[in-house]
């Protein structure tokens, strides 16, 4: 699906990396956290969709469970009352409901796994998007500091051609500097995203093993 390829280029997105090579820093920040967040309604409209699909599909499921059902018992009523060709005719109607039920019981799982693809997408959209709201506007603030420093070491310089080379160099390094430990700030190391990840997954399954033992407990 070409949506979930666009959330997953956004979520892996490195906005250090774009940064760098961004003209307009603060213009690139704010249209990436654009981009998220159309792409977040997206998304979420998907999954309304997606589920409203499940429970239509799952519904036709147990309509034809049902009728299979239904006509498995006339079939038997037919038999008690001698007439074999109708309770076939009957058995002929409960088979084919009983296919169609199995058809949709393929469908079912079949959508139940878009489902949660789009929910993972969401959600995993939704941290991003959260973290790049939380901290752009540090960004934002280093980046303008370290403009405003580069203009002022620019107006303190002699107007030497060499001298003045030598500062606005030393500025955009300084810049440059600012930019990457931000990035860092925002983005995180990679291996303290990982252990974090970990860390909320192994909270969340104590969690859920907890409440499973408390209900367990309650029912005993």
């Amino acid at each position: 699906m070409a949506l979930l390829d666009r959330v997953a280029t956004l979520v892996r997105a490195n906005l250090n990396d774009l940064i760098d090579r961004a003209e307009n820093p603060e213009k690139m920040l704010k249209q990436v956290i654009l981009d998220m967040e159309n792409q977040f309604m997206q998304v979420k409209t998907q999954v309304a969709i997606a589920l409203a699909d499940l429970h239509l599909l799952k519904k036709k499921r147990d309509d034809n469970y049902m009728s299979h059902h239904d006509w498995t018992y006339k079939a038997e009523l037919a038999v008690e009352k001698g007439d074999d060709e109708l309770a076939r005719a009957a058995l002929e109607r409960a088979l084919s409901s009983e296919q169609l039920a199995a058809g949709y019981d393929v469908q079912v799982k079949q959508q139940e796994e878009q489902v949660q693809s789009l929910k993972n997408a969401l959600q995993n959209l939704d941290v991003k998007l959260h973290e790049a709201r939380g901290k752009a506007e540090m960004l934002i603030a280093v980046h303008r500091r370290a403009r405003s420093a580069n203009r002022a070491a620019e107006a303190q310089l002699t107007p030497t051609g060499d001298t003045r080379a030598f500062e606005r160099m030393q500025a955009k390094v300084q810049q440059q500097e600012a930019l990457e430990k931000a990035g860092e700030e925002l983005l995180g190391d990679n291996l303290e995203n990982r252990m974090s990840a970990l860390e909320r997954d192994y909270k969340i399954r104590t969690l859920l093993e907890e409440i499973k033992l408390k209900k367990r407990s309650l029912s005993a």
